[in-house]
């Protein structure tokens, strides 16, 4: 009978003891779920973290930059008056003197002259501006299929004139046939005037080609403020 008894309640005992383990399991893992529940979302909080960071960036990237104020060359120097030898310093980087500075802010680019290089006749130079008489008239004449460059002499005034750009655009019987840009550079005002010339083009051949031109040379900075535009005419003959 006891044994009976001591059975009997031992597999009564089994369901609550296994119970009571299963239970324990249970609590186990519900706490590991929810360590893993916080580890995730402190996870997706990181992430959104450095998302933000990285749209932050983004976003000075794709900001719009503003400039600080814009200071003529002779308030640069000015600056710096206390300390002579810098003083010198700047006005021999710049290749002029602070008494040769007016305090304007804007840049102004003067055009001297305009020439032609070429292999058939050397060097020809119009002066600029070009005279009322020679406007509308053909200011040179090239062989097909020759080599030339347009060479440019000018002066910088006032302050540094920065990303220089030119633009020539050509064309005959009303229809654009050519068009070429480029980057001069940033200029500072010296004494002397620069003298740059433009890359080397070849003109034309052939039957069609010969003919008289008209073309625009146009002259803008960084801030597409036009230093020069001047429209000109110029011939392409037959080889000889």
């Amino acid at each position: 009978m006891e044994s009976g008894n001591g059975k009997r309640a031992q597999e009564e005992a089994g369901p609550s003891s296994g119970l009571s383990s299963a239970s324990g399991i249970d609590g186990s893992k519900q706490e590991m779920t929810e360590k893993a529940s916080d580890a995730f979302d402190d996870g997706r909080e990181e992430e959104e973290e450095e998302e933000e960071e990285e749209g932050g960036i983004d976003d000075n990237k794709n900001g719009v930059f503003v400039p600080g104020p814009l200071l003529s060359l002779k308030e640069q120097i000015e600056r710096d008056k206390e300390d002579e030898s810098l003083r010198r310093w700047k006005e021999k980087l710049l290749g002029c003197l602070e008494s040769d500075l007016d305090g304007q802010l804007d840049p102004e680019v003067k055009f001297h002259s305009i020439g032609i290089l070429s292999e058939d006749f050397g060097e020809i130079v119009t002066p600029l501006p070009v005279n009322e008489n020679q406007n509308g008239s053909t200011l040179f004449t090239l062989r097909e299929g020759s080599h030339y460059q347009l060479k440019l002499k000018f002066s910088v005034l006032h302050n540094i004139v920065s990303g220089l750009t030119y633009s020539n655009t050509v064309w005959k019987g009303g229809l654009q046939v050519d068009q070429s840009k480029g980057m001069l550079g940033t200029f500072a005002p010296q004494k002397e005037p620069y003298v740059y010339a433009l890359k080397e083009d070849t003109t034309p051949s052939g039957a069609l080609a010969r003919g008289v031109y008209s073309a625009k040379l146009k002259f803008e900075d960084d801030d597409r403020r036009c230093h020069m535009e001047l429209k000109y005419l110029f011939e392409i003959k037959k080889s000889s």
